[in-house]
């Protein structure tokens, strides 16, 4: 048609960033009441039919034909004019698509296309017209139906039925006959969840003085960032909780985040205590119904008070007042594929825009976030020194596996730790033992030549578990532990190392009489374990806890009074520059969960490297000693927080074509990087070179400042786009990156 008057503004749903612009469609007469901004629509693009976003309205420049809109893909509009400008935000910052940003936003409401509705019977009728329908009833079964549906009425067909006695057709044949009527009513899919708990605290004097200008942000209205730094134990949680209450107080809604779907339990427990079914979830682990129930009753306004993962700081309040990031050090925050956003980061712009309170609560903080407090810098220092009822942090021992082995100990446990189990055991109080590491051992190799066994698609070794398979835990490759070696022939096949699997046997077999649990991705893939397993140790129905990092963090468990580190060097030594900071992290995290309750908590630290400094550190649970030797050590290697970086991967299946786009592509960043401070480093294979049967060369870049760095990148990206030639490979695009691997 030719164009008239304005016409739509549409993004089509792509994730190509150069097809990222507006284009116009025009609007057919009969959609002209349902096409507004926020819609979804289907629109004819490049031989296709495919969805789009339409953003607003307006006159294409030039007078040429425009395409029409073939229809509207949803009942109403599914974003709102923020979610737009955080969309545009997001692939800005992100570099990518906008289409890309605004389809993350709205999953939700994307994957369900409506309410769920269940079907209630009712009597047909009543009084004279109901005795005269049971005169004419023939069916003594059907009269049975009638009875129940005028006692009981509004059951559901299951319902009605095993009330009668009946089976459900006998249901459908009263209803077919006129003798009931039925309707149609919308059901919540409500998450399962803990019972909630109610607390009545007392603050500390260190909470006080914590919460007073996160209020007084809150009461003002004004966008503030505070990193609330509270050692293990110190109440933080309760902080959050009062922070809400005085958010909610003043119309305000408010957003917690916690970096594992294992936290939520306890804190679903605690918010629905306090704030009761104003309490929405929003996690990976629930089904698509009860996350777009969830997600639409926080839209509506019906539930003010958002708990969740990552993907929960994109919930739809109408008015944030409040955003709280949880352990906000924690890697799981940052989205490792597609787009590579971060929740915090996020949270922060959500909250600039709206006039909102952000707090970031860690007993670790990560160095960006600390050095950000320092000086000038634009978050505000909160700290809590102290745990509640001035309970001692645990005493922590180190003990060097290095003179376990000269003293003829080559087994899993140092006597020490063993020891101290024991004792535990026979006292039942309950002790956790932490291996950052699942599976039954790390790697199986040949004593004859050897061979490591790797998985054929990645360059990694297979993890063996006790099930007698390989793992890959990268791609799920398997295959049968081999009885010969495959290079040599030799029979002296062994697998070395230890994961949670191991750990669980030789607890097992040390101490008979002890109930164990694990947890760890094999034992909770399951829906509704972790609360499960959780549920069963909080309630005192195991002694020992062996789990990963997923217990290390975050869990109030005063029923623990013994730590155990398996291994504490199994971060230490990743290719990342962030190994001693993860290293230092979880060591202090998991010592954090013994000694919660009234009895006091002891930790033993299993290290072949005692003196590292994020060991010593962590054992003094001292976060300003390990910073101390951490800063200097990233100012010197120009890492952050010193500096900022931006990671470009290449992958293809051919490890020539990906050496030479990569070069190629240095190529081109050099030249945009001419006279900007910024530094590029590479190409080089990634510390994992092949993963999925795929080859990974990587670029890195380093600057001072974001601006430029991303520039560099962008316009790096742009040029690539119009010159890369056929069969390139694939570009992964990750600012900040948070791991290297």
């Amino acid at each position: 048609m030719e164009k008239s008057g304005l016409c739509a503004e549409v993004i089509v749903e792509l994730s190509a960033r150069k097809a990222d612009r507006i284009f116009h469609y025009g609007v057919p007469p009969g959609l002209a009441e349902r096409v507004r901004p926020g819609a979804r629509v289907l629109v004819p693009f490049r031989g296709k039919n495919l969805p789009g976003f339409v953003v607003g309205f307006s006159s294409p420049e030039a007078d040429i034909k425009i395409k029409e809109i073939i229809g509207v893909l949803d009942e109403g509009p599914v974003f709102t004019p923020d979610l737009l400008e955080l969309a545009h935000w997001m692939a800005g910052s992100y570099l990518c698509a906008t289409a890309e940003a605004l389809n993350l936003l709205i999953t939700p409401r994307l994957k369900v296309k409506g309410v769920r509705e269940e079907r209630r019977f009712y009597p047909a009728s009543g009084g004279e017209g109901l005795e005269e329908a049971l005169q004419d009833c023939r069916s003594p079964k059907q009269k049975d139906v009638l009875k129940q549906a005028l006692e009981r009425p509004g059951l559901t067909r299951r319902e009605l039925a095993l009330a009668a006695g009946v089976s459900s057709s006998v249901v459908d044949a009263a209803l077919k006959k006129g003798l009931l009527t039925v309707s149609a009513v919308a059901v919540r899919r409500r998450p399962d969840g803990p019972e909630p708990v109610a607390g009545d605290f007392t603050l500390t004097t260190g909470q006080e003085a914590a919460l007073g200008p996160i209020e007084a942000a809150l009461s003002a209205g004004d966008f503030k960032t505070f990193l609330l730094h509270g050692v293990t134990g110190s109440g933080k949680t309760e902080v959050y909780l009062r922070s809400i209450s005085r958010a909610l107080a003043m119309g305000r809604g408010a957003v917690t985040l916690v970096p594992e779907i294992a936290l939520t339990p306890q804190m679903v427990a605690r918010f629905r205590g306090r704030f009761g079914d104003q309490v929405a979830v929003l996690h990976s682990g629930l089904s698509d119904g009860e996350r777009y129930d969830e997600w639409r009753r926080v839209l509506e306004g019906a539930a003010a008070v958002v708990l969740g993962t990552r993907s929960a700081v994109f919930a739809p309040l109408p008015r944030p007042g409040l955003f709280i990031i949880d352990e906000e050090h924690e890697p799981s925050y940052k989205q490792e594929d597609h787009l590579r956003y971060h929740a915090r980061e996020v949270a922060i712009r959500r909250a600039q825009k709206s006039g909102a309170v952000v707090v970031l609560g860690s007993a670790t903080p990560s160095l960006e976030s600390y050095v950000r407090t320092q000086g000038n810098g634009p978050y505000d220092l909160l700290r809590i020194a102290n745990r509640v009822d001035l309970r001692p942090l645990p005493a922590v021992q180190v003990v060097d596996m290095r003179a376990e082995l000269k003293a003829g100990n080559r087994g899993l446990f140092s006597r020490a730790l063993l020891a101290a189990v024991n004792e535990r055991v026979v006292r039942r109080e309950q002790v956790i033992l932490f291996l950052n590491r699942r599976g039954f051992a790390n790697f199986v190799n040949c004593r004859e030549c050897g061979l490591v066994l790797k998985c054929r698609n990645c360059d990694i070794s297979l993890t063996y578990h006790r099930d007698g398979l390989l793992r890959c835990h990268y791609c799920g490759y398997t295959a049968v532990l081999p009885e010969v070696c495959p290079s040599c022939g030799s029979r002296t096949i062994r697998h070395f190392g230890a994961g949670t699997q191991k750990v669980e046997e030789v607890v097992r077999r040390t101490f008979p009489e002890a109930r164990v649990l694990r947890m760890d991705g094999d034992t909770t893939a399951r829906r509704g374990s972790h609360a499960e397993l959780l549920g069963c140790f909080q309630g005192g129905d195991a002694d020992i806890l062996i789990g990963t990092q997923m217990i290390a963090k975050g869990l109030d468990l005063p029923g623990v009074t013994l730590v155990g580190v398996v291994n504490a060097d199994t971060s230490l030594f990743m290719p990342d520059f962030r190994a001693a900071e993860r290293t230092f992290q979880l060591l202090t995290q998991v010592a954090g969960r013994a000694g919660r309750g009234e009895l006091p908590g002891h930790v033993i630290v299993q290290t072949f490297t005692p003196d590292h400094y994020s060991v010593v550190a962590a054992a003094a649970q001292d976060y300003q000693d390990f910073i101390r030797s951490e800063l200097p050590v990233r100012r010197a290697l120009g890492y952050p927080p010193f500096n900022y970086l931006a990671r470009l991967l290449f992958t293809h299946e051919d490890e020539e074509t990906v050496k030479q786009g990569a070069l190629f592509a240095r190529g081109i960043l050099d030249q945009k990087a001419a006279g900007e401070d910024v530094q590029i480093l590479g190409p080089a294979p990634a510390p994992l070179s092949r993963i999925k049967n795929r080859y990974r060369w990587q670029v890195i870049l380093k600057g001072p400042a974001i601006g430029p760095l991303r520039t560099v990148v962008r316009e790096g990206m742009d040029e690539l786009d119009k010159k890369a030639p056929a069969g390139y490979p694939a570009v992964n695009v990750d600012l900040n990156p948070q791991g290297m691997t």
